[in-house]
């Protein structure tokens, strides 16, 4: 298999972009973006490590990040695994990549910067709702904001409301396959819908 191993090879197999693909880009957010943003509930986060790289999903049951200037958004971290992929590489690397989707729009709109992660008491008390608050919240400065081409979503057929999860494994297939069925799969998956309603947040 033929490898591309230069620059000059890749742009002379896909040529030169489209101006739409150049005039998009904005440094902070505009009207437009903004408002796809604060409709997105769901997003995924990818950042990058000693490791490697790492991309978690992130969801709220409102917009999954606020803005707190038009250069800075900040995202509060839920509660999840306590694996803190995320979190440690950004301590030691604040790249990062938010993916932004709203159900129903072909299109995604994405945010490159850089972030910190932070505890401040105000910071936190902003996101506080119903009694709950997060651990930390990642602030994220950015770089750059546009949106990507809907031909992705549209392949996928993403939205068009087709469930096609039967027959994949469950959590707890995958959990004791990966231990050679040392795990109890059976029980996690029938305790785990009560566990995740006391522990959404």
């Amino acid at each position: 298999m033929d490898r591309i191993e230069t620059l000059d090879q890749l742009e002379a197999l896909y040529g030169t972009p489209a101006e739409a693909s150049l005039v998009k880009v904005a440094r902070r957010m505009t009207p437009g973006y903004r408002a796809f943003i604060s409709r997105s509930r769901f997003c995924t986060l990818s950042t990058v490590g000693p490791e490697g790289t790492d991309c978690s999903p992130r969801g709220d049951d409102g917009p999954v990040v606020a803005e707190l200037d038009p250069g800075t958004l900040a995202m509060p971290d839920w509660r999840g695994n306590n694996r803190m992929d995320s979190l440690r590489n950004i301590l030691r690397d604040g790249r990062v990549s938010l993916t932004f989707f709203v159900p129903g729009s072909t299109m995604v709109v994405r945010v490159n910067g850089t972030a910190f992660v932070s505890a401040a008491p105000a910071l936190l008390a902003r996101f506080s709702d119903r009694g709950r608050q997060p651990r930390s919240v990642i602030v994220v400065e950015i770089g750059e904001i546009y949106f990507q081409c809907a031909r992705a979503l549209m392949r996928a057929g993403l939205w068009n409301g087709e469930d096609q999860s039967e027959g994949l494994p469950s959590a707890g297939a995958l959990l004791s396959e990966m231990t050679d069925g040392r795990f109890d799969g059976e029980t996690y998956d029938q305790e785990w819908p009560a566990r995740a309603r006391k522990t959404l947040w």
